[in-house]
């Protein structure tokens, strides 16, 4: 105040109004409203895309802090000069019209913006979701039994946000497990790949692990002993299922969630890549009244996915289908589903033995993890039913072995198997963003040599479409062993060494796979990168 007189004095005023009121109506004068609202949406709009660009797959990594600082500055312009780049990197072949792969990116682009706030807490899909456990209980009503705190609800909404991300993004397992004492990781395994989505605190992490507890029907305070559960998501269009496992670990606890898509009328023997030959062949086996088809692969290779799209084959209404599974997966209209719990009593032996007096046709069992389960499903295709298995095992060979590692006979393998299948689960490229591969001279040489056509040969880039891993979905590559009456023969006079068997074996389903892997790199489906990770 004494500052301001003594400037009033000096300035002639002779009272301090005569000197502020000009000065004030100069500054309200050059403050226009409109100018203001612009400044302060532009200023929120360049944050607002500084935090979409630190999740984009457009922009790589070591170029985020230039891309932010340009964003603060000049908003939304720098991401669309990306998108532009990225849609002219597309050949002009794949892309189609300019206008219309720029129109496809900005989609992609906004609903990935839409959804990319999965732990955030918006609630922005918070009513297409509703997450509930096995006797239809609402998980809010669960928690807290119906009277939330601000910050119950708040991590209940992070919750199902974490779910409906999962269900967007094609997730088939979500991962939750400490890094460290403070911190957790929330994993998406997409396409068989995992890719981390969020860092949470511990304590956060920690109350929407007891959040899905909670809805599993999981005992919340213990956090050392490994538990199972299950829930379910209602959604708009139908219901999702989760099985739910705990485990305690150094620095916490960790849980994985696995999805389990309910539909599988989708999935057909074209649909997930077997070849017009392999079809034919299936078929055959499928339509006959006995016998054994075996699937066989490792953990996540897509056998069951294989098995359901070969019932899709089966007329339900002229054949009675029986399943046996741990868990049911997919459900299938017109047939009898059994799901096995070990803790009630029902195995998979002593359900195959209940089935088997009630008048089945086909007879599936989700997996042969025993030597009594092996000799039922045998059985019960030696005396007229025809029986889908899987087992885990690397090949065809393998499976033989296996068998026998069971303790199966040979003459019980000869009468009862009729055709082994080994697969293996490729991730197809992006369409929106592969480009033609960049062959070394070496492999040109090397496909002229064997005479393949390596003119469609692509490779993975990255777009928002697939966000930045270049592939989108997976298709499968398959291993055919028929057992004709020579090989039936030569396992019944057990003229088969075994260590022979397991080396040829094995080395001949890693060349077939290889041969099937290949074909889907030329026709441009998949790419070498892929092939060597899956078949080696």
């Amino acid at each position: 105040m004494r500052y301001l007189f003594l400037t009033n004095l000096l300035a002639g005023a002779q009272y301090p109004g005569q000197w502020i009121n000009p000065v004030y109506a100069q500054i309200t004068a050059e403050i226009n409203p409109i100018r203001l609202l612009v400044l302060i949406v532009w200023v929120y709009l360049g944050l607002y895309f500084v935090q979409r660009i630190e999740f984009s797959a457009v922009v790589p990594k070591h170029q985020k802090p230039i891309a932010n600082v340009l964003t603060l500055v000049f908003g939304p312009i720098p991401l669309l000069v990306l998108l532009i780049m990225d849609v002219f990197k597309t050949p002009a072949e794949q892309r189609g019209s300019f206008f219309g792969a720029l129109k496809d990116r900005l989609d992609a682009m906004t609903e990935r913006i839409k959804s990319i706030d999965i732990l955030g807490g918006g609630n922005n899909k918070k009513s297409k979701i509703r997450i509930l456990d096995s006797s239809g209980a609402e998980l809010k009503e669960l928690y807290g039994h119906g009277k939330l705190r601000r910050q119950d609800s708040h991590i209940l909404d992070m919750t199902e946000q974490m779910i409906w991300q999962a269900l967007e993004d094609r997730a088939s397992d979500i991962l939750i497990d400490p890094k460290s004492d403070s911190v957790y990781t929330v994993r998406f395994r997409v396409d068989g790949v995992l890719r981390e989505i969020d860092r949470l605190e511990a304590a956060t992490c920690g109350a929407i692990i007891n959040s899905i507890k909670a809805v599993a029907n999981m005992d919340i305070s213990e956090r050392r002993r490994p538990q199972d559960g299950a829930f379910v998501a209602k959604l708009e269009n139908g219901s999702v299922s989760f099985r739910v496992a705990s485990a305690g670990v150094l620095n916490g606890e960790k849980i994985s969630i696995r999805v389990l898509k309910q539909d599988a009328s989708a999935y057909t023997l074209e649909s997930i890549g077997t070849t017009e030959k392999q079809r034919n062949i299936i078929e055959s086996y499928i339509g006959k009244p006995s016998g054994m088809i075996l699937l066989c692969g490792p953990t996540g290779s897509g056998k069951t996915t294989t098995m359901y799209a070969m019932l899709n084959q089966i007329d339900f209404y002229t054949r009675n289908v029986i399943t046996v599974e741990d868990p049911i997966e997919y459900v299938l209209p017109n047939t009898s589903q059994i799901e096995v719990n070990a803790k009630a009593g029902i195995t998979f032996a002593k359900s195959l033995r209940s089935i088997l007096r009630q008048d089945p046709d086909v007879i599936v069992v989700g997996e042969i993890r025993d030597e009594e389960t092996a000799v039922i499903a045998l059985q019960a295709a030696q005396t007229g039913h025809l029986v889908l298995a899987t087992i885990h095992s690397n090949s065809t060979a393998s499976s033989l072995i296996r068998l026998m590692d069971l303790s199966v006979t040979p003459l019980m393998m000869a009468t009862g198997l009729n055709l082994i299948i080994s697969q293996r689960l490729m991730r197809r490229l992006c369409t929106y963003c592969k480009t033609p591969a960049k062959l070394t001279s070496s492999q040109i040489k090397d496909f002229e040599k064997r005479k393949i056509n390596y003119a469609n040969i692509c490779q993975a880039v990255g777009c928002e479409n697939c966000y930045g891993t270049g592939y989108y979905g997976r298709v499968g590559i398959y291993d055919l062993l028929i057992l004709d009456e020579q090989l039936k023969a030569s396992i019944t006079g057990n003229t088969l060494p075994i260590t022979q068997l397991r080396n040829e074996g094995d080395q001949r389903g890693k060349s077939n796979l290889q041969k099937q892997g290949l074909l889907k790199v030329v026709t441009g489906v998949s790419s070498l990168d892929e092939l060597a990770r899956v078949v080696g």
